[in-house]
């Protein structure tokens, strides 16, 4: 492919594609589908969820590249968090489906209405734990697990060292395993973090 637009900043591109300038979006999908894929994949685990999330994103870009503020961000992050939401969304839409009961031909036995609710309650726990912590570790643990980003995508995405990442991730880990230990364990606790 002739990629007579290889030479424009990403800024640019998306510039030309908020003028409906075709090219331009084929030039970023150039430089940024296969990390999107891969971002996608990541949270999906479905290489056709992926595929879809990857596209709508585009789709988004193509129909929003108008809005978007240079001055507020990276073209490349603007276009990597669409991504990024499109396949949160799917996810979401999947368990959406998912729970929705086909038939409803029997009552659940006590055994399954026992581990819901306790499965439930094991969620509430580790989210009321979740926002006990200082926010910087809570941004980087639930990116990382909720996300699906890596310590050194963090790094990038938040602008920070990566020891600065390992180290709020750590200590988030190591303060939620006090949270959610036995009661009247819990240590007190500050962080400078």
């Amino acid at each position: 492919m002739n990629r007579q637009l290889a030479h424009l900043s990403d800024e640019a591109l998306v510039a030309l594609a908020a003028r409906s300038e075709q090219s331009a979006l084929a030039e970023l999908y150039d430089r940024y589908g296969r990390t999107a894929y891969g971002l996608a994949l990541r949270v999906l685990r479905d290489e056709t969820l992926a595929e879809d999330a990857v596209q709508e994103a585009f789709l988004t870009v193509w129909r929003t590249a108008s809005r978007f503020r240079p001055e507020r961000g990276k073209a490349s992050t603007w276009i990597l968090t669409l991504v990024h939401r499109r396949a949160v969304d799917a996810v979401r839409r999947e368990q959406r489906r998912r729970a929705e009961p086909l038939e409803r031909t029997a009552e659940p036995s006590v055994e399954g209405v026992e581990e819901d609710a306790w499965l439930r309650l094991q969620r509430e726990q580790v989210q009321s734990a979740l926002h006990r912590l200082p926010d910087a570790q809570r941004e980087a643990l639930e990116l990382a697990y909720y996300g699906g980003f890596s310590q050194s995508e963090l790094a990038e995405r938040l602008g920070q060292p990566l020891g600065t990442i390992k180290s709020r991730m750590f200590s988030g880990l190591s303060r939620m395993r006090e949270l959610l230990g036995e009661p009247g364990t819990e240590k007190s606790w500050t962080s400078t973090t």
